[in-house]
Formats: C-alpha cells, sequence, structure tokens
C-alpha cells in the first residue's frame, strides 16, 4: 500500500496516515476475497486495483477539495467506488451509497461495518426511487458516480439528489467533452450548469480521465426523476 499513499501524496498533496492506509490494505483484501464468489469488479490483479480503483476513485478530490462534514451521495456505487475510498480519506465525509444490486450493496455494508466506518448509509435501490425520497431529494452537497451511465442518463440520477448551489460530478473517460454537449438540454431542464471538465491523468493508466462538475443552480422539477428505467430508456437529449 505504500505505492498509493506515495501517488496520493505526490498526485494530490494528500498525505495518508498508517491507520489510512491499512485501512485501504483491508479493503483490497475483502475485494479480492469477495471478487472470487461475486463479481464486484472486473479488475483482479491486486496493483490494478489500486491505480483504477483507489487512486482513480481518489482523483475526485482534484475538484471537490477535502469534504470536511460535507454530505455526500454515490449513486450506482457497486463496490464501493468511489464513495467509500473518499471516506476512508475524508473520515467526517456524511456518505450515502446507492447500490441497486443486493449483494454488491451487502459488500459496502461489510465494508463500512469491519472498518468501523461513521455516518454511511447503504440503500440497495434504484437511483430514481431515492430521487423522490424525502430526506435525500436536494439533500446533498454532492452527487457523484463513477462508469454508471452516459451523461443525459446521469443527470436525470444525480441532480435530483442534490441541494441548491450543490455538484454534481461525474467520473468519465476520453467520451466526456462529447457528452456534456449531448446533456446539454438534460441540465438545464434539471436545474444544473456545466462548470468544468477537468482532465486527470493517472499513474499507470494510458487512457486520459475526466472529471464533470454540474453546478445546481435551480431547483430540478418535481416529476424527475421519472419512474426507474425511463431515464434510460428515453434520455433527456
Amino acid at each position: 500500500m505504500y505505492k498509493l499513499a506515495h501517488w496520493a501524496q505526490e498526485w494530490l498533496g494528500l498525505h495518508l496516515t498508517p491507520q489510512q492506509s491499512e485501512a485501504f490494505e483491508h479493503y483490497r483484501q475483502e475485494l479480492m476475497t469477495w471478487n472470487q464468489r461475486i463479481n464486484l469488479t472486473a479488475i483482479r490483479d491486486p496493483e490494478q486495483m489500486l491505480s483504477k480503483h483507489f487512486l482513480d476513485s481518489l482523483s475526485v478530490l482534484r475538484v471537490t477539495g477535502c469534504l470536511s462534514g460535507q454530505r455526500v451521495v454515490d449513486v450506482g456505487t457497486g463496490a464501493g467506488f468511489p464513495g467509500l475510498v473518499l471516506k476512508i480519506a475524508c473520515p467526517t465525509v456524511r456518505l450515502t451509497l446507492v447500490e441497486s444490486v443486493g449483494k454488491k450493496a451487502d459488500f459496502c455494508r461489510h465494508i463500512a461495518e469491519t472498518l468501523a466506518l461513521e455516518n454511511v448509509e447503504v440503500l440497495a435501490a434504484r437511483a430514481e426511487e431515492v430521487g423522490q425520497q424525502e430526506g435525500h431529494r436536494e439533500a446533498y452537497d454532492w452527487a457523484m458516480a463513477r462508469a454508471v451511465a452516459r451523461l443525459p442518463i446521469l443527470a436525470e440520477y444525480l441532480l435530483p439528489l442534490v441541494r441548491l448551489d450543490g455538484y454534481m460530478l461525474a467520473q468519465k473517460g476520453e467520451t466526456a467533452p462529447r457528452e456534456a454537449q449531448e446533456a446539454a438540454r438534460a441540465l438545464q431542464i434539471l436545474g444544473g450548469k456545466l462548470e468544468k471538465i477537468e482532465s486527470v491523468e493517472l499513474p499507470g493508466i494510458a487512457e486520459t480521465h475526466h472529471l464533470v462538475v454540474v453546478h445546481k443552480v435551480a431547483a430540478t422539477p418535481a416529476r424527475y426523476p421519472r419512474r426507474p428505467g425511463m431515464p434510460a430508456k428515453r434520455p433527456l437529449v
């Protein structure tokens, strides 16, 4: 785990304590163990997990800052990326993980419990459902997702969860600029305004990653998100 701590310090200016490094190692070991019986991630090489999961998740901090005390929701979190990684790095984050696949949600709960992470809520639910629930709708400082859906669809999952003057963040690959153009209408309807697209070069990863940041400038109309499946079936483009 020295490599992750070195990368975090050199690339992000983030100092990981020995306890945080130990937590990341435990997380990686549990991920490899669970992955033998549940398909949590296609990446099975321990070194690639460091760069393609942990460091990639930490890259979010380049645009969010330290997130101290902020309320964050990670939609379609899978095995907890980026949400649980950010929680380990920023312990005061108030985190909600949304994952519709029950076994993946169970893994996230297991990690949160075994690492004694406080203020972590795991919802085994669809984003469209959570976005209409009191206590979650327009309640978060940051709503984020990694490799979940194209931006016009993702905007309908995330923006209803963001408070006014909060932010949506999407981790994207090289298609980010084109997807942002495609999402222009969706952002306008849902109350968002594209703030920036930041390119990220990760050590050990050839392709460029992008962080797409959207500012919530107006309330999301009550009809959004639509019922489960509709955002993907009929995107706002």
